[in-house]
């Protein structure tokens, strides 16, 4: 639900800082003081479009913060994660700012993000019902999520837009496999030719580096016999080897440290020195000793690897990536295979095609008896809230073709006077009527999950006496299950809510200003009977006025 809200800056509001509770919050005020100020920045904080023009005079920028607690909705914590913005305490923050030329940007818990996915977020959170701009209702989508809502039909919803993607996959399988045999056929011929060749190359295709390796001792193995034998002659063999001198030097180096102990070290040093040239003369002839003329080995490296670089240009890669390529067009080649099966293909689809219309099938029972209970009642309810004679008629029309959402459209129709016929609710409901038509709708679906908070404006207009008390009935029924907020004019609304705010114009220094503030009880006393009396206020009408919010 909605916790605070925080306004700064904004068209006639300096700062202001509110806190939300759950249950009815009534917005009150005079003609002209503001009240939709509320509305519309808060519309702003959820991913409405900004202009420079709201900015307040004189100040660089507007910046609207949005509170919110989102515990129990697991869906828009879901949301927040795989996008990045998760919370730990259970609180969503969104966040708008918007400079004097129009630039604008947005938060989401403290990271800056797309105005998109405000708006996504947006749409977990809470509903305005009241202007046609801001009314999810008029969505065909919408009223067929509410008709879904109320019937309980959720899952099974899911389950037939799921079956009915995978319809699609098949049908789509097999129409390519139809359209494009020819093209497949020879990349087909062209794939087993690539794989025969690079499987010609057998294991050495994942040897590259050590066929380069072993080709280049081959091929200098001449080269590399004349240095190991010229280095064993110098080191060890030779009259003037090193071997030599350095056992000479060792044996000096030994008299001199009968005289002076302090050269034990170097003499350490030079007998290990001794020793590493001894190792290092063993090693030298062993590999001399392995090194072998093999002209018919060298010749068939030379072939191995003219055939891989030959392939590895013919197919645009490196030669050590040869074997994931083969890899590759094995894959590739069953993929084909399997495609090609067009009996199989065939009957993926059928199968597919049947369990689309049996889940669709058991959605379309369930809306057909939803429809007829959510019609009655909401007509039952509008009836209360002034629309005598009018009536909500929501009609299943079969679908062109089978569609993610079933095999029928959903369409809410109205008729809000006697005797007019039903029509769509964009073109027959006044700003007026829709709201009051979507009280009606909200108040069935308050027993099941919803957004959780609710704005209502222009709910009350055109109706008093006992309708309004009705209205007001209402609206605290459903704050009772969401959190609502109304934006009213009827003291008889007013009176129900669980909390009361009330917005004033101020003129001070030549500014004027709006203000939002959270009425106590006596002040609640004092603006209810503002709303029964006018400018004045008696005695009677304050009595009245507690009488009101005491019952």
């Amino acid at each position: 639900m909605l916790s605070h809200l925080s306004i700064r800056n904004y068209l006639l509001v300096e700062s202001v800082e509110l806190d939300f509770a759950p249950g009815l919050t009534v917005l009150t005020g005079e003609t002209g003081a503001g009240k939709s100020i509320l509305v519309d920045a808060l519309a702003l904080a959820l991913g409405d479009r900004a202009e420079g023009g709201v900015v307040r005079s004189g100040a660089a920028r507007a910046e609207i913060v949005a509170d919110f607690t989102i515990d129990g909705l697991p869906q828009l914590a879901a949301w927040l994660d795989k996008a990045g913005y998760a919370a730990d305490d259970g609180s969503l923050i969104l966040r708008r700012v918007i400079d004097a030329g129009g630039r604008s940007r947005a938060f989401i818990n403290g990271s800056a993000a797309p105005l998109a996915q405000l708006k996504d977020a947006a749409e977990f959170l809470l509903d305005i019902h009241g202007q046609h701009a801001h009314h999810a209702l008029l969505r065909p989508q919408t009223q067929r999520d509410v008709l879904d809502a109320y019937a309980g039909a959720q899952q099974q919803a899911a389950t037939v837009s799921a079956a009915w993607h995978a319809w699609q996959r098949a049908r789509q399988q097999r129409l390519d496999a139809e359209s494009h045999g020819q093209a497949r056929q020879i990349e087909r011929e062209r794939l087993t030719l690539a794989v025969e060749e690079l499987r010609a190359l057998g294991d050495d295709l994942a040897r590259w580096d050590e066929i380069q390796t072993e080709h280049a001792r081959l091929a200098h193995v001449t080269t590399l016999l004349e240095g190991s034998h010229a280095l064993i002659e110098g080191l060890d063999e030779g009259e003037a080897a090193v071997s030599s001198q350095l056992g000479e030097m060792s044996a000096r180096l030994d008299a001199m440290q009968a005289v002076d102990d302090s050269l034990k070290d170097v003499a350490t040093l030079l007998n290990s020195a001794s020793a590493d040239l001894t190792e290092a003369v063993h090693a030298l002839r062993r590999y001399a000793g392995n090194l072998n003329l093999d002209p018919e080995r060298l010749a068939e490296l030379d072939r191995l690897l003219g055939d891989m670089h030959r392939l590895a240009r013919k197919h645009r890669v490196q030669p050590d990536a040869l074997a994931a390529l083969l890899e590759q067009f094995q894959a590739r080649l069953a993929e084909l295979a399997a495609s090609d099966d067009f009996d199989a293909l065939q009957e993926n689809e059928n199968a597919a095609w049947v369990q689309y219309q049996t889940e669709a099938r058991q959605l379309t029972a369930l809306r057909r008896k939803a429809a007829t209970a959510l019609s009655k009642q909401v007509t039952a309810t509008l009836h209360e809230l002034a629309l005598a004679g009018g009536h909500l008629d929501i009609v299943l029309q079969p679908a062109g073709e089978p569609r993610a959402h079933g095999l029928e459209d959903v369409s809410f129709l109205v008729a809000s006077h006697p005797g007019l016929p039903p029509g769509a609710l964009a073109k027959v409901a006044s700003g007026g009527e829709l709201s009051r038509i979507s009280l009606a709708i909200q108040t069935a679906l308050s027993g099941v999950a919803g957004v959780p908070t609710l704005i209502f404006d222009e709910v009350d207009v055109g109706i008093g006496g006992s309708v309004a008390e009705a209205v007001g009935r209402r609206l605290a029924k459903l704050g009772e299950t969401r959190q609502v907020l109304v934006i009213t004019h009827l003291p008889q609304v007013a009176a129900r809510g669980t909390q009361h705010l009330r917005v004033a114009r101020q003129a001070n220094g030549g500014f004027v200003s709006s203000n939002i503030e959270l009425l106590d009880a006596d002040a609640r006393v004092e603006e209810v009977a503002r709303m029964l009396g006018g400018l004045k206020i008696t005695a009677t009408t304050r009595q009245h006025a507690a009488e009101m919010l005491g019952g």
